[in-house]
């Protein structure tokens, strides 16, 4: 189905990148997974036959700028972009310094734009394109608790919003992927980080997640690469703009 496509996924090497590049890489396509840990990456990518590791920071412009550059010299234009890389993080408004306010939207905002400028070109050139950003329900309603993290992801949402008006009519789609509480590392992490800020236990903690998901359970990154694939499939031309819960229910 993606035979000849050149996918790009940052934050490939776990969790719901991981899973959309298996899932895009089974349908034929070669994908490069980024990241900062490149042994993550490497191991990620011996595993799988089509996933090609590459270290990028998408905080870093020339990182993203020179790492995007390699991944098209080695395996042609980028045709399916999934900016993915992002970080879940609580804190309440007032105990929120500056380096916490702007490395979340070093990596969920700036990052996914820089990711985006860089392998438009390719896109256009090629008239054919899929995107498919990896937001949340936090891009679409307010999470207690987390106004930075809902604010980064308001705003990705937004940008693929307006980027999707830009490319209307172009043979390129744009689109982006709001999950509730995902099975994965960060969803571990968080369930520590809610124990310890609000004293309770870490079963407790998690109990609250679920019961934010409207059918009690975490989502499973394969429901999100599954949504993903069909995203860049056929038949999904008229798709464009949109954002699509994977959460059980209504977010």
């Amino acid at each position: 189905m993606l035979h000849g496509q050149h996918a790009l996924i940052t934050g490939g090497g776990t969790g719901i990148g991981l899973a959309i590049a298996q899932a895009l890489a089974a349908q034929g396509a070669q994908v490069t997974i980024t990241g900062r840990r490149l042994p993550v990456l490497v191991e990620a990518a011996t595993a799988t036959p089509g996933l090609h590791a590459l270290q990028m920071d998408v905080t870093d412009e020339a990182s993203v700028t020179e790492g995007i550059a390699a991944a098209i010299a080695a395996r042609g234009p980028v045709t399916i972009c999934v900016p993915n890389a992002g970080i879940a993080e609580g804190r309440a408004l007032h105990k929120m310094d500056m380096d916490f306010w702007r490395r979340m939207m070093a990596i969920n905002l700036d990052g996914a734009f820089l990711t985006l400028r860089e392998c438009l070109p390719g896109m256009r050139a090629a008239g054919w394109g899929r995107i498919v950003a990896v937001a949340s329900v936090a891009g679409l309603r307010g999470l207690k608790g987390a106004p930075a993290y809902t604010a980064s992801k308001h705003g990705l949402v937004g940008l693929v919003r307006g980027l999707s008006e830009d490319l209307a009519g172009t043979g390129i789609t744009c689109n982006a992927l709001c999950p509730a509480y995902v099975d994965t590392e960060i969803v571990t992490r968080n369930t520590a980080s809610i124990a310890q800020r609000a004293g309770i236990a870490e079963d407790d903690a998690l109990r609250l997640m679920l019961s934010a998901n409207r059918h009690g359970r975490l989502v499973t990154v394969d429901e999100v690469a599954a949504a993903a694939l069909w995203l860049c499939g056929p038949g999904s031309g008229s798709v464009n703009g949109q954002t699509i819960e994977i959460a059980g229910g209504q977010a």
